[in-house]
Parts: C-alpha cells; structure tokens; sequence
C-alpha cells in the first residue's frame, strides 16, 4: 500500500449552468423570423463513488480542486446547449466526508458500489425563444445560467473490517495477519514495522473475515503519542477486538490492561466490543507457564496460546475470530 494516505483537505466546485442564448430565425424567405435561441445546459455535478478495491486515499493528493464542467450555453434554433459533465471521486469504503470549516460530518459513505451526489451543477439559462409573447415578438435577452457551488471539504478514511488487531510494536500481529489470510505484511524482529494499515481475508465456511492490523501502539497513543493514534480510528468500525500479547515480553501481565486504557481513553466504544486475547508466541521457552498466569491474572476473558512458528492454536483462533464476529 505505497503511498498510504488517510486524510486529506480538498476543494469541490460544481459547474455553472450555461446561458440561454439570444437568436432570430433567419431565412431566405423569412428575413425577420422570430425568436430562437435554445436553452444553456446544465453544470455537472460533484459526484463521490465508493471503489471496492481502493485502500487509500492518496490518489486525491494530486490536486486539490475538484470541479465539474460547467454546461455550454444555448445555440439558435432552439438547440440545447451541451450538458456539463461530473467529477467524479472514487474514494474507499469506509470514507467519512466532512465540512472543513465546522468540521460537520456531511455523509459517511461504507457501502461498496454506492455513489452520492454531493453538489449539483447550477441550472442552464432559458434563450430568448421562452420570452415571447404577443406584445413582446422580438425579446433581444436571455436568462442567465445559475451559478455551480463551491465547498471545502476535509476526507477520512476509517477502514472496515470485521475485527482490529491490536497490540505492543512487535507483539506479533503481523505474523498472525500473514498467517490467517492472503496478506503480505512486513516483518521483521524489531519494533514498528507495521507503518500503516495492513488488511488481510480469510474464510471459515461460508463467512469471510477481514482482519485489520494497525501499527503499533505504545503508552499515551490516545493523546498523540507513538504511531498509534494517526491509526486508533481505523479499528472504529470493527465488529470486535483482538489483543496480541507477547508473553515474553516483561510486561505481559499489565499488557492488556495498557491497551486496554489507550483504547478507551480514544473512545469508550471500542471498549464495549466483543474480544479476545491472543497470547503469541507459545513457541519459546516458558511460554506455557506464562500463558497460565496470564489467563489466571484475566480471569473470565478468553485467551488463546498462539504460536505462528508451529502452527500451535491457529485452528482456535480462526474459531474465535469466528464467534467474536458473530456476536
């Protein structure tokens, strides 16, 4: 996902509407024929349109106006003019679009395939052919197209996925990510190698899971600290919660509770989501011990021994990753 981008600022504008036109029929044998001028056409639209495939939103840091066209004006004999076209933007699933001055939330588009008409094009001018009448033969103007308007609007990505991975740098949540689904997450035996986002599917049955894992997050995360908090809103929207813990780390007994504290520090939703807690690397020494003074440390929380390097629990995580959505 080269390039990731979150969060961007743009400026959309809809087209004007074209003028009527001002024309008398003019012919051989008809040299003072009456009016005729045709309409202008319409000024495209804004349009946003939710591309399945796309994952970041750095496509839209190229420019920073987007603007329909605006419509042609009329023509003589009565011939409409052309109608603008619309901009469209493509922007992920799970794009919140906001009001950049008052930081409104305007439409949150989560659906696959669905398109919303943001701002409409301004409408074309009436020729001078509408303005006839029996006291008026000769009208020598027209209307005036309306006027497209103009906003400026701040973009967020919040990426969908059934349940975030969420963890200490280096906990393992890569590894699992890898592991579990098709994706092709960096890893690596030193902390942060998570930059951005990573997304991965996989299926139990006839349900496809998606996992998201996010970097890393570290003491104070909620308050800016780390790279954690750029990412905490990427797990919004998940159905549940997955903490990786590292039992060989010297802080695996409090690790829950930390993460814990940051997660709901952030927001006090992502607290109330169904979890569970994945105990990694049960491969090296002492990790069995360790799980159990884990588990009896978080009695009455669900905790699952994981061991990427053998394979070991991979079959009950699937199975909870399963039940966890399902609640």
């Amino acid at each position: 996902m080269f390039g990731f981008t979150d969060e961007t600022v743009i400026e959309t504008a809809s087209g004007h509407g074209g003028s009527g036109a001002v024309s008398f029929r003019r012919e051989k044998y008809v040299p003072k024929g009456g009016p005729d001028g045709g309409d202008g056409g319409k000024g495209g639209d804004v349009v946003f349109a939710v591309k399945e495939n796309l994952r970041t939103l750095a496509h839209l840091t190229s420019k920073t106006l987007f603007k329909a066209q605006d419509g042609e004006k009329g023509h003589g004999r009565r011939r409409h003019g052309r109608d603008g076209d619309d901009v469209i933007i493509e922007v992920p699933p799970g794009t919140l679009i906001r009001d950049e001055q008052t930081g409104e939330v305007l439409k949150d588009l989560t659906g696959e395939q669905q398109r919303w008409i943001f701002l409409r094009g301004g409408k074309g001018g009436k020729g001078n052919w509408h303005f006839r009448s029996s006291t008026r033969q000769a009208p020598r103007y027209s209307q005036g197209g309306v006027p497209g308007s103009r906003r400026r609007l701040r973009i967020e990505l919040r990426i969908i996925a059934d349940i975030g991975l969420v963890g200490f740098p280096n906990a393992g949540k890569s590894s699992l990510l890898n592991q579990l689904t098709n994706a092709h997450a960096k890893v690596a035996g030193y902390p942060f190698t998570t930059k951005i986002p990573n997304l991965g599917v996989f299926s139990t049955g006839e349900r496809i899971i998606t996992l998201a894992d996010i970097p890393g997050i570290i003491e104070g995360a909620s308050q800016g600290a780390g790279l954690g908090f750029t990412f905490l809103r990427h797990i919004s929207r998940t159905s549940g919660i997955a903490y990786i813990i590292d039992v060989h780390e010297e802080n695996y007994l409090e690790a829950y509770g930390k993460l814990h504290n940051e997660l709901e520090s952030y927001s006090e939703e992502l607290v109330r989501k169904p979890e569970l807690i994945i105990a990694s690397k049960m491969d090296l020494p002492k990790a069995q011990q360790r799980l159990q003074q884990l588990k009896e440390a978080l009695q009455g929380k669900e905790i699952i021994g994981l061991s990427v390097f053998t394979g070991e629990g991979m079959q009950k995580v699937r199975q909870a990753c399963m039940r966890l959505v399902e609640s």
